[in-house]
């Protein structure tokens, strides 16, 4: 690689940049030149000249408002000592290629970090381009070209620690748990079964850090779920963040044995048992002391035990409607439904679409220390202080429908079934709601009215239907944009508004955005998830209609007449704020009719 724009950051060279550039008026510089200083002077540690500089908020003389961070230093910075800039994504790291390049002890001497390997290439980020001491070292031992890019010198310093401490806890793991074939435990060994009666050691120091680790990036990514999937020779580790798979890494099968029954244990778990799924509960702590509780299921597969983690942030509950994504009307409308005295309601949706975050939130405001709330639940999605929550455990017969009949001897006022699943459930719902108990449960249908024709199905009688539904609420989630890097995108296609509103008369929007990406957003464009929603309002008139033979289309477009807006509609409305993008609107909803 070529080294002649090499430079040694210094506070003297980064001010005189942008002195030149014109970031910093010249009159301006003095003060923070020597704001800067005494930062970089005061540090109990040794600190990179840039990280001075973020430290002083400065802001852009270009620019109003634009406080220079340090990633737009580091940035910046790389133009001008024509290095390309890398935003470290722990996320795209595989940490064991990083550990085999060189040692952390090497690393952290030069302040260098690896971050990318391929059979010819080895990319390695650097705070201080202007030692390369090492460069010849390193090419000559790897026999693979150099490739130098400029980092954040806080990310770099960070991920050092991070990357060369997990590596190497994985690598004693492995050797401390060997490689027996019989701890594999998978389908192609079955035949090897019994022949060791070797067992994982779940409290090696090793692996409890593996899965310490593993929760705490979790939480710092913003993962919904945790995926340990066993493989032949490697396992992944799989994080779902804002309703999207990501690969997060590859780990020894051996390790990820020992990672899983290290949660099992935590899990209160049978560690032993492998041929039957399994559920769990965690509670643990984020680095900056907020509970989060992590909700585990275990299924035997081919190659072993999978796990899976969801992970439920308490802070939900406290959120308002207008926060999960209601718009003011619906808003509004959902709270006079669930402050009836009696009914049903009923929150319908596929999987992962928020019908347990709507039903929490709703119960968290309506359990006053003058209410009962009780739920029955399968399992117990968060614990919650102020309801009285019940579980549902088939191995000892207790169904939901036995829950609901031994809540209505509690004197509730409130009952939250978990899911209406089959005949005797929704029979006992109804006989809750009629008689006196407002019922709040949810459905798998793929909007409001096919709600009705599910029960029906079940074999529900119609009047008993007419009698007690008061409401149902169908939802999804999508993306929202990163409003940090999202940008006009002039107008909508008159075939994609189309396609979205059908018959709706809304007028399409000026401009609409589109996703980017950015650093705040990993270079996603999108950040964070939003509800739209179908609310259904039971009127008299609707109520008439459902009969044992109802006709889906007539009850959709009753529903429409009494102020329903169909999940497309509540989506382009969400477009028209700039919330979120047709694209994700179209993939999580059907078509109109």
């Amino acid at each position: 690689m070529t080294t002649s724009h090499a430079k040694h950051f210094t506070l003297q060279q980064i001010f005189t940049w942008l002195i030149e550039d014109g970031i910093v008026r010249k009159e301006d510089a003095k003060a923070a030149f020597n704001h800067a200083r005494g930062i970089l002077k005061n540090s109990a540690s040794e600190m990179h000249p840039l990280t001075a500089v973020a430290q002083s908020k400065i802001y852009s003389a270009q620019r109003s408002q634009h406080l220079l961070t340090l990633d737009w230093l580091t940035e910046w910075a790389a133009g001008k000592i024509k290095l390309p800039f890398y935003r470290i994504d722990p996320l795209k790291i595989d940490f064991t290629k990083v550990a085999d390049v060189m040692t952390s002890h090497y690393a952290t001497r030069f302040n260098i970090l690896p971050v990318d390997a391929t059979n010819d290439t080895v990319i390695i980020a650097t705070t201080d381009p202007g030692n390369q001491e090492w460069l010849d070292e390193i090419s000559r031992l790897s026999k693979k070209e150099i490739q130098l890019v400029l980092a954040n010198p806080l990310d770099v310093a960070q991920y050092t620690a991070q990357f060369f401490s997990l590596a190497k806890s994985i690598k004693d793991a492995r050797k401390a748990n060997g490689n027996d074939l019989a701890l594999r435990n998978n389908f192609e060994q079955l035949v090897e079964l019994g022949k060791s009666n070797k067992q994982v050691d779940a409290n090696d120091q090793h692996v409890i850090n593996i899965v310490d680790w593993l929760w705490q990036f979790a939480f710092d990514q913003r993962a919904s779920d945790i995926h340990l999937e066993p493989k032949r020779d490697m396992a992944a580790i799989r994080f779902r963040i804002d309703g999207v798979l990501h690969q997060v890494y590859q780990v020894p099968a051996i390790v990820m044995i020992a990672m899983t029954a290290r949660i099992k244990l935590l899990g209160r778990m049978d560690v032993i048992e492998k041929r039957r799924p399994q559920d769990g509960r965690v509670k643990t702590r984020t680095n900056d002391g907020q509970e989060v509780e992590l909700r585990l299921s275990t299924l035997p597969t081919a190659f072993g035990e999978k796990l899976v983690m969801r992970i439920f942030d308490p802070e939900v509950v406290v959120k308002t409607l207008p926060e999960l994504g209601f718009p003011p009307n619906d808003a509004h409308r959902w709270d006079h439904l669930t402050k009836k005295p009696h009914g049903i309601i009923l929150v319908t949706g596929p999987t992962g679409s928020g019908k347990t975050t709507t039903l929490y939130t709703t119960l968290k405001a309506l359990a006053t220390a003058d209410v009962n709330v009780c739920t029955v639940e399968d399992p117990i999605e968060m614990v919650e202080a102020s309801f009285n929550q019940m579980q549902v455990q088939t191995n000892i017969d207790v169904s939901f429908a036995d829950g609901i009949r031994a809540l209505m001897r509690q004197d509730p006022d409130i009952i939250m079934v978990g899911e209406i699943r089959d005949l005797p459930t929704a029979e006992m719902a109804i006989q809750a709601a009629l008689t006196g108990h407002l019922v709040l449960s949810t459905l798998h249908t793929n909007d409001a009215p096919s709600a009705i024709m599910r029960l029906l199905q079940l074999g529900v009688p119609y009047y008993l239907l007419e009698a007690t539904i008061i409401g149902i609420l169908a939802q999804r989630l999508v993306r929202t944009l990163c409003p940090h890097c999202k940008a006009p995108d002039g107008e909508i296609a008159d075939a994609v508004w189309t396609a979205l509103i059908d018959t709706w008369d809304i007028p399409k929007p000026t401009t609409i955005y589109r996703p980017v990406g950015c650093l705040e957003c990993r270079q996603t464009g999108y950040k964070g998830r939003t509800g739209i929603y179908e609310l259904l309002s039971v009127t008299q008139t609707f109520s008439k209609m459902i009969e044992q033979e109802s006709d889906i289309h007539l009850l959709r477009a009753q529903a429409i007449r009494d102020e329903m807006k169909p999940l497309r509609i509540a989506g382009a409305y969400k477009i028209i704020d700039g919330v979120t993008t047709a694209d994700e609107v179209l993939k999580v909803t059907s078509a109109l009719f």
